[in-house]
């Protein structure tokens, strides 16, 4: 049993080399609160080469920049921050595209050797979403948001 869920962990959890030439998709994505919209222009990670890369290596993202992480199947998927030297926040987003975690990453001590912090949503999501730190904050953003994603 503990074999089975190490090696679980290991799949959700994006390796700690980039993947080289991961070629992401592009898309919109709205967040919707009451009388709040916001929109992004996000990468998307979508395959398990660039959910390994995510956003590894980055030295900055626009504020109305993030990427969408989309998994095959509901889960709770763990991040973490390795090779991660931008401070973050993740929203955690359902099959119905609801916000149903937030959450702050900040940078590693070491991004390169860690340690890492795990970073779980408190319920089954199917997407992700990450942007700078404290986006979701200062937009009016949480749980219970809407997310609409259009792609490119």
């Amino acid at each position: 049993m503990r074999l089975a869920v190490g090696i679980l962990l290991l799949l959700a959890v994006p390796a700690a080399a980039p993947a080289p030439g991961a070629a992401f998709k592009r898309g919109t994505v709205t967040l919707i609160q009451g009388p709040v919209r916001v929109a992004l222009e996000v990468e998307v990670a979508d395959t398990p080469e660039t959910r390994q890369q995510g956003l590894m290596f980055r030295t900055r993202l626009d504020e109305y920049a993030g990427m969408l992480f989309v998994f095959e199947s509901t889960g709770r998927w763990p991040f973490w921050m390795k090779n991660t030297l931008i401070p973050l926040s993740i929203a955690f987003i359902d099959e119905q595209w609801t916000v149903v975690d937030i959450q702050d990453m900040p940078v590693a001590p070491d991004p390169a050797t860690g340690p890492f912090a795990l970073y779980e949503p408190a319920r089954p999501c199917r997407y992700a979403l990450e942007v700078n730190q404290g986006f979701f904050r200062r937009h009016g953003i949480g749980v219970g948001a809407r997310v609409v994603y259009r792609p490119r």
